[in-house]
């Protein structure tokens, strides 16, 4: 059984489609389904139901298939770490949010300390930052909500507010506070359905009896400010991502503990680099001083 034959059966596992599989991985669909024949051959049960042209994991596969991924997740743990021994100064820092708007400031501060690692981020919605997070693709998640799991360490690092944006001239942008009901006939710009605010203000809005309507939902949090400054909706924004633009105010929700818990994630098991260690404390430290901020 050789490591290629495990990447290959995991790709068309994941697809459950040899030609969709074979593009993925640049190869001939033939090729392919000679090596997948092979494995199964080897392990002496058939690893999918085919189906006319369709594929369907079996038992059989469902079965090898958390074998195999632990297999190779062990083996890049193994790489990673004698890279770390290696060259400890050097390196990638794998990162998925969920929430934005705190990282600049953390990564400036950690490239202050370690100037020579570089880092890879991703934005993505909650699920797609679990289904990394469970495959140890990731050395730290910044997520709101917090994720719970077997596999998974979940800090919790901040308390965020969730204010109320209005332009300046909008008719409640002379008020500190406003109670949620009388945010229903409004209309909001907001993040799709999948990012953890949007989720948690439009279960809260439910509970009082009103479901938000959006005129925009996007991918992209940093842009609701502009939106709500060109007068195209209102927007629920957490404290950390508030801004100086001076043709917004923001407004604190009556009655309802309308928070956000940002927490920081990682994989029970992955190796933790002495860099990742690094970026974890200063994480802890920026909210630590930012909680000081706001109390």
């Amino acid at each position: 059984m050789e490591i290629l034959q495990l990447q290959y059966f995991l790709t068309v596992a994941r697809l459950e489609h040899m030609t969709e599989a074979a593009r993925s991985l640049h190869i001939t669909q033939s090729s392919l389904s000679k090596t997948i024949q092979r494995l199964e051959e080897d392990l002496g049960a058939p690893l999918f139901d085919r189906i006319g042209r369709k594929l369907r994991l079996n038992e059989f596969g469902s079965r090898f298939r958390r074998r195999a991924e632990r297999a190779l997740f062990e083996l890049e743990q193994g790489k990673q770490e004698l890279s770390d021994l290696s060259s400890p100064e050097h390196g990638t820092l794998e990162l998925a949010v969920t929430t934005a708007s705190t990282l600049p400031s953390i990564l400036r501060e950690f490239r202050i300390k370690r100037p020579n690692i570089q880092f890879h981020v991703q934005m993505l919605t909650t699920q797609e930052m679990v289904t990394l997070l469970h495959r140890g693709e990731v050395d730290f998640c910044l997520s709101s909500p917090p994720i719970e799991g077997d596999d998974i360490e979940c800090l919790i690092v901040f308390i965020d507010p969730i204010l109320v944006a209005v332009p300046e001239r909008h008719q409640l942008a002379n008020r500190s506070s406003v109670s949620l009901i009388e945010l229903r006939d409004e209309w909001f710009v907001g993040v799709k359905r999948g990012y953890g605010t949007r989720d948690l203000v439009d279960s809260v809005c439910k509970s009082v009896g009103f479901v938000p309507k959006y005129v925009y939902e996007g991918d992209e949090p940093a842009r609701l400010s502009a939106l709500v400054e060109a007068e195209i909706g209102i927007a629920f924004i957490p404290s950390t991502a508030r801004n100086s633009r001076e043709h917004i105010k923001y407004l604190e929700v009556e009655n309802h503990e309308l928070v956000r818990e940002i927490a920081l994630l990682w994989h029970k098991s992955r190796y933790i680099s002495r860099a990742a260690l690094e970026f974890r404390e200063v994480v802890v430290k920026y909210f630590e001083a930012l909680s000081k901020q706001t109390m």
